[in-house]
């Protein structure tokens, strides 16, 4: 009898409990049909994208890389708030072949960009016709390839475009908006109309950011100002703050622009904290090359630092805030622009092609995990495009970091009279412990051959070397 007593007992709560549950179950679907808290619907949402690229901009000139001098109090609070690589590179160090392999996620040599213009040499010059349709046909380069905003489509992003952009027009790029008209248009060699943001105030962004966001759309933005990048005329509020040092004017007008340029991202993140999209909002900062500024001429730059495969050329903080899903710290393993691309894809959800070189750190970000990577690459041509299909008629300079030993070398190309203005790489294989000289004054080459050896063998994986154009 107790037994069966048990079981009835047990028999009945088993009954109320599938009732509870159903009544469970009723009460969800009726709540199903209201309206989602705010918060809740955002967090369903791939994060927002808001990519930041400063113009001619040293790697170690912010306050949170340790300057006693410049001030950029913006950029070091997304510094301690998202994971900050202080050892990023960018693979080229002049303007438009990095900002195109920023757009792409492809190396100079596959995207085919190289250089920021045409021969300056063609017949006719600058304003012959044979260089206006070389110019058109560098142009339909990124018509071959996909770009970040075309990629990003799938997942229903709304795409803007500021600032520095060389490819023709914003739809070219496969931007939804964008300020740049392009070439042939007038001032449309690397921006026109596009290159007042910034300078002019960030309305066009804080205006797109609100129209996407209240369509509950997910947007991305393009923000590559043409700052701090010369001319070099910050406001004199900003640049009272420098006058003030025993410093040569070129170098306090272009510590001034830093800090201007840091200014107007405050603006931005004042406006994304405003509209409580912070939270869900990958901002991802980097520079497109390095700088040092020269004391003695305004708004010009050193040897060894753009255009060169130093430190000083190709070194930059790279930043990855999104506090939603990100533990802030600061890493020193070595890391890309290259990897901008499929990382950004990865954290919007959307399949990295594995055409892309570079990794996505995604996952490292998200979980804190360390960076597996045997060695960073990148490689340098002259400013001016000779051939626009032959890439090594203007190739200068590999090279390539492992394990803190950094090897660099140098090429000949095929016009010598590209490289008048690159003496200093007119010589054979440079080898830095980075380790122990961060500024590359002690080249080792000749007390180290086997390091030579083994480094030249990590280029010749990555891209076949042609012996004949090494300098040896």
């Amino acid at each position: 009898m107790r037994k069966r007593n048990e079981r009835v007992k047990l028999h009945w709560r088993m009954l109320a409990t599938c009732v509870c549950v159903q009544l469970l179950l009723a009460g969800c679907a009726a709540k199903s049909t209201e309206k989602t808290p705010k918060g809740v619907q955002e967090q369903t949402m791939p994060p927002n994208i808001l990519l930041i690229l400063s113009d001619d901009h040293a790697w170690n000139d912010y306050s949170f890389m340790g300057h006693d001098i410049v001030q950029t109090p913006s950029l070091d609070s997304l510094a301690q708030s998202g994971v900050t690589f202080t050892k990023g590179y960018v693979p080229t160090s002049l303007c438009r072949p990095s900002l195109a392999t920023i757009a792409t996620g492809l190396y100079a040599s596959q995207h085919g960009i190289t250089g920021n213009d045409p021969s300056r040499m063609l017949p006719g010059g600058k304003q012959g016709e044979e260089y206006r349709n070389q110019r058109a046909e560098i142009i339909a380069k990124i018509d071959s390839v996909q770009t970040l905003p075309e990629l990003l489509k799938e997942r229903g992003y709304v795409s803007l475009q500021t600032g520095k952009w060389w490819e023709g027009s914003f739809q070219r790029g496969g931007f939804d908006e964008g300020m740049t008209k392009g070439f042939p248009n007038k001032g449309g060699r690397h921006g026109d109309v596009g290159l007042k943001i910034g300078r002019e105030g960030v309305d066009t962004i804080t205006d797109f950011i609100d129209r996407t966001h209240d369509a509950k759309k997910p947007f991305f933005v393009w923000y590559a100002p043409f700052m701090p990048h010369s001319p070099h005329t910050p406001p004199q509020r900003i640049l009272s703050k420098y006058e003030k040092y025993d410093l040569p004017e070129s170098i306090a007008k272009y510590y001034a622009m830093v800090e201007w340029f840091d200014e107007t991202n405050g603006q931005l993140f004042d406006h994304l904290e405003k509209r409580g999209l912070k939270e869900n909002t990958l901002i991802v900062y980097v520079s497109d090359n390095g700088w040092i500024t020269n004391p003695k001429q305004t708004d010009r730059f050193l040897p060894k630092s753009k255009q060169s495969p130093n430190e000083s050329g190709v070194r930059t903080p790279i930043i990855y805030s999104l506090p939603a899903q990100f533990k802030s710290e600061f890493r020193q393993e070595r890391v890309s622009s290259i990897d901008i691309v499929p990382t950004i894809l990865g954290a919007a959800g959307v399949d990295v092609p594995e055409s892309l070189p570079g990794l996505n750190l995604y996952d490292n970000l998200t979980a804190g995990k360390r960076i597996e990577r045997e060695a960073v690459f990148g490689e340098g041509f002259a400013h001016d495009m000779d051939g626009i299909d032959d890439m090594e008629s203007t190739l200068l300079y590999r090279w390539v970091i492992k394990d803190d030993w950094k090897l660099i070398v140098s090429y000949d190309g095929k016009n010598v009279s590209y490289q008048k203005y690159h003496d200093e790489l007119l010589v054979g294989p440079r080898l830095y412990n980075l380790a122990d000289d961060e500024n590359e004054q002690v080249d080792l080459a000749t007390q180290y051959p086997d390091k030579v050896e083994m480094l030249m063998q990590e280029i010749q994986r990555w891209y076949p070397l042609k012996e004949r154009n090494v300098i040896k």
